[in-house]
C-alpha cells in the first residue's frame, strides 16, 4: 500500500478521534492534549494515540494549507485563531518529533500559540516526544520547542521537556501532568520571541 495513502488514512482517523472528543472535559486524571505533528508521521501518531489514548484526551487537528486564516498578514490574528480553532480547550501541547517535524511551519505556529498567554490565549503546557522514526533518522526538535527545552548539569531547567518514546501509559501520564503543572510553576521560563516561521524548511 502507498505510504502517502496510509498517512492520509491515519490523518483521517486522527481527525475523527479528535472530533469525537472535542467537547470531552479535561480532568485531573486525563488532560486534553493537542498533538502537533508533521503529516508524514500520521501513522506513528495514530499508533501513539491507539496505544496511550486512555491516559489522555487526544486533540489532533492541526493547521492546514487550505485554511483561509493563514493568508492573513496579521500575526496576532492568526495565532489567536489557531488557539480558538485548533488548540481549542486543550491544556497541554505534545510535539511529536519525526524526521522533518522541525521543518514544518505549522508546527512552529502551533507551538507559538501554545506559549501565548493573554486575554484571548490560555497558556498550554509544552512537551515533546521522539517518535521511533525520529530516533532512527536523527530528527531534530523544532527551533521554538528547542528554545524551551534547556538542560544544565543533567537537569531540565526550561519551560518544556523532551522525552524518548514512553515505555508505559503511567510514565506518559506523569509527563503530561508535569507539563500541565508547568503552566503555573514554570511560566516565567517561557521563550517565545522567535519570529514566526514563514515557510517550510527543506528537509531531505
Amino acid at each position: 500500500m502507498n505510504l502517502g495513502y496510509q498517512n492520509m488514512v491515519a490523518q483521517a482517523r486522527l481527525t475523527d478521534i479528535s472530533r469525537q472528543l472535542e467537547f470531552k472535559a479535561d480532568s485531573p486524571v486525563r488532560h486534553k492534549c493537542f498533538l502537533s505533528y508533521h503529516a508524514v508521521d500520521a501513522e506513528e501518531v495514530l499508533a501513539f494515540v491507539e496505544s496511550f489514548g486512555s491516559y489522555f484526551i487526544p486533540r489532533a487537528i492541526g493547521v492546514s494549507e487550505d485554511d483561509p486564516v493563514i493568508e492573513s498578514e496579521d500575526n496576532d490574528y492568526i495565532m489567536d485563531r489557531i488557539r480558538s480553532k485548533y488548540l481549542a480547550n486543550s491544556t497541554v501541547t505534545i510535539v511529536m518529533v519525526g524526521k522533518c517535524t522541525w521543518a514544518r511551519k505549522f508546527v512552529d505556529w502551533e507551538i507559538y500559540s501554545s506559549l501565548r498567554k493573554d486575554k484571548v490565549n490560555r497558556l498550554n503546557g509544552l512537551m515533546a516526544i521522539q517518535l521511533p522514526s525520529g530516533k532512527r533518522t536523527g530528527g531534530a526538535l523544532p527551533a521554538r520547542a528547542n528554545d524551551n527545552v534547556i538542560r544544565q548539569d543533567g537537569k531540565d531547567i526550561g519551560y518544556a521537556r523532551y522525552y524518548t518514546y514512553p515505555s508505559s501509559g503511567s510514565t506518559l501520564q506523569s509527563w503530561i501532568q508535569d507539563a500541565f503543572d508547568g503552566r503555573q510553576t514554570r511560566d516565567r521560563l517561557i521563550r517565545n520571541s522567535r519570529a514566526r516561521k514563514k515557510i517550510n524548511s527543506y528537509c531531505p
